[in-house]
């Protein structure tokens, strides 16, 4: 299918922890811009050091960042909605939805004025409206690109659902409209905000226990509905690999702070029926600039949660490692002990403390599209035969 030393302690206690990001707001849910090896919440991506400019009229500054949720979906009811009443830099201003019946069950349930509400004819119009600063694409993987253009046209700032776009060409799409309209451009990786996860980042990165040896890491569940469209390849543009398989891909990254040269994949299918116009399980090893190698594996019909770093003096694992919580961790030293937090509302209020800083966010575009690039490959070597393909970031 063609598809578009002598090594530190480790043990950290609660207490520690809290005290580490008492300068925050919000007790168990923000994290501060000093913590771990990700250095401040908002930085220049490395692709590009520049700050977003801005525009010879400055807006006037506001407390709160409006934000619109794009699409009404399960995520959008069940995850970002409820993180927005937690947010302290962002407030859910307005929706798009194509269903008049969700519109009032929204307007009535979060008190949006009928001027904040919008379906997809008049999405443009967007333009017009102050109250809406950020616009959250949470769409089918295959409608990113058009409204994550739209929304940069109308002068938005976006956050866009992973993966970015189903294809590199749409990500720099994606990319340019945002630079040409001056405005910040993020993926929804959360987890680069997420305690666990930036504990394995330091971990990995500063070599707590030593050069890693290997990454260890799984992601997949057994999905249901055979109609939904995730199975759906139009409008997925994948599988497993591109819906939870990018957390995989995202983790071996930011764990050893390294970006892959070269990938080994196989595909595997036991219904064909249900998976016929997307993968089901990938099994993939990434290889880094320093030999590093990352075994990964997702899928839609396997359940497996789990990032594991080995390393010369110990190592470490989370598991549940990708959901949205509650996670657990572990190292040769003892258990992890961090707060439980929401980790989409510390994602989208750092979004909205990088645009009032005029600072970039971590989780960029050009991220976004780097992942593409891997994916792409992954697929590459599975229609080759599982040959070794270069990744050419």
């Amino acid at each position: 299918m063609n598809r578009p030393m002598k090594k530190p302690t480790y043990y950290t206690t609660r207490r520690k922890f809290v005290k580490r990001i008492s300068q925050g707001a919000g007790a168990g849910l923000f994290l501060p811009a000093s913590m771990g090896v990700l250095g401040s919440a908002c930085s220049s991506n490395q692709q590009s050091s520049e700050t977003v400019t801005e525009s010879t009229e400055a807006p006037a500054k506001k407390d709160r960042l409006g934000l619109a949720l794009v699409g009404l979906g399960n995520y959008s009811k069940g995850q970002l909605a409820p993180a927005l009443e937690q947010t302290e830099k962002c407030y859910l201003a307005g929706i798009v939805t194509g269903t008049p019946a969700k519109a009032e069950e929204w307007k009535q349930k979060y008190n949006i004025p009928d001027g904040n509400i919008y379906n997809y004819d008049n999405y443009d119009e967007l333009v017009n409206n102050d109250d809406i600063d950020i616009i959250y694409v949470v769409l089918p993987n295959s409608m990113h690109a058009e409204y994550t253009i739209r929304a940069a046209k109308a002068g938005k700032h976006v956050m866009c659902e992973k993966p970015m776009a189903i294809s590199v060409d749409e990500c720099q799409q994606m990319i340019d409209a945002c630079n040409q309209n001056n405005v910040q451009l993020a993926v929804g990786y959360r987890l680069h905000y997420e305690p666990f996860n930036q504990e394995v980042i330091r971990l990995g990165q500063e070599q707590v226990f030593g050069p890693l040896t290997g990454i260890d890491n799984a992601f997949g569940f057994t999905i249901g509905d055979p109609t939904q469209w995730r199975l759906d390849y139009e409008r997925a543009g994948g599988g497993a690999l591109m819906d939870v398989g990018i957390y995989t891909i995202q983790a071996a990254c930011y764990t050893s702070g390294e970006e892959p040269v070269s990938v080994v994949a196989e595909e595997f299918k036991t219904d064909m029926e249900k998976f016929s116009e997307v993968d089901e399980t990938i099994n993939f090893t990434l290889t880094f600039p320093s030999g590093l190698k990352a075994n990964c594996q997702t899928s839609y019909n396997k359940n497996y949660n789990k990032l594991r770093g080995e390393a010369e003096n110990g190592w470490f694992e989370l598991s549940p490692a990708y959901t949205y919580g509650p996670l657990a961790g572990e190292t040769s030293e003892g258990p992890m002990d961090f707060p439980q937090i929401s980790e989409q509302a510390v994602h989208m209020d750092r979004f909205a403390e990088c645009i009032m800083q005029n600072e970039m966010i971590k989780t960029t575009g050009e991220m976004g599209m780097r992942d593409m690039k891997i994916i792409e490959a992954i697929y590459q070597s599975i229609e080759q035969g599982s040959q070794e393909v270069p990744i050419d970031l």
